[in-house]
């Protein structure tokens, strides 16, 4: 599916002075999934998994303030609260009770927020369960791309009108596994979800969400210490980012997990790159949800 006929089968929303583009297919008597994308691509990149969790699920995705199809506006100062809050504004908006949330990347920290309020009590909806793909959960862990501290440095806006479609096809090349590298017409998809309505002149501020990681760690590390919900891990093992590395590191941290599946070989884009084991793994995982969730 390429990113045109994505944006058809979706709307623009209205939350506060800015438009987010959400995509919700399915109907409301079925269970509902809700995906949340990573940086610095958007929504589209569940279109490799979107028609399988269809056959079954309500699904729902959105592309986050200053990705995507959504507006990206040059002056708000972005956060991860703060996409949090526009995530469960789609929720009331949507009128979404129950769900199981699906995460990669930026979206894990945003999910981790939003796991942090399901603990609390305060959160939009109730959630059923919580899967995080490849992303940073941990500060200590993730291994930022020399692109990514120049962007979050004073450097950041020097770096943002220098760089272009070269070098992000360099960036996502290192982060892919060696076999399953991008090929040539999937890399100017996700250009040109960047560069739609000038996203490239966002991505320093954008960035700061590795600062956020870093303030915030106890709290969003907390929020899977204390999930109310089960947990899993979907992980390609070579990712040089998030990797095997970062899934030490959870179980180093005895942290709960009800599912964990590692891809050997595959890189940061496992829903990407591996796109049938991850919706096996995935369902696989919903399937084998405890009573607990239920509660």
């Amino acid at each position: 599916m390429r990113p045109e006929e994505w944006h058809s089968r979706g709307a623009l929303r209205h939350h506060g002075d800015y438009r987010l583009f959400v995509i919700d297919e399915g109907t409301a008597a079925q269970e509902t999934l809700l995906l949340i994308h990573g940086f610095p691509t958007a929504s589209w990149d569940w279109h490799k998994i979107w028609p399988t969790l269809r056959q079954d699920y309500r699904v729902v995705a959105m592309d986050m303030l200053g990705f995507g199809f959504s507006d990206k506006p040059t002056t708000h100062r972005y956060s991860i609260h703060d996409q949090a809050d526009r995530v469960e504004h789609v929720v009331r908006d949507l009128g979404l009770e129950r769900f199981h949330v699906l995460a990669h990347d930026y979206g894990d920290t945003v999910a981790q927020e939003l796991l942090a309020r399901q603990n609390a009590g305060t959160g939009a909806g109730q959630w059923l369960s919580a899967c995080f793909l490849n992303g940073g959960l941990f500060p200590e862990t993730h291994r930022a791309l020399i692109t990514q501290k120049l962007l979050l440095s004073p450097l950041g806006p020097l770096v943002n009108r220098l760089s272009g479609y070269r070098s992000f096809a360099r960036a996502m090349g290192r982060v892919f596994g060696a076999d399953t590298q991008p090929d040539s017409r999937e890399l100017n998809d996700f250009w040109s979800l960047i560069e739609h309505n000038e996203g490239r002149h966002v991505f320093h501020n954008l960035i700061t969400y590795m600062r956020d990681r870093r303030q915030h760690r106890e709290r969003w590390v907390g929020a899977i210490q204390h999930s109310k919900v089960p947990v899993a891990l979907i992980n390609g093992s070579a990712d040089p980012v998030s990797g095997a590395h970062m899934v030490a590191r959870f179980r180093e941290l005895e942290l709960p997990l009800d599912y964990l599946a590692e891809l050997p070989r595959i890189g940061h884009y496992p829903h990407t790159e591996a796109a049938r084991a991850v919706v096996e793994h995935y369902l696989a995982f919903l399937e084998t949800i405890s009573p607990r969730a239920e509660t």
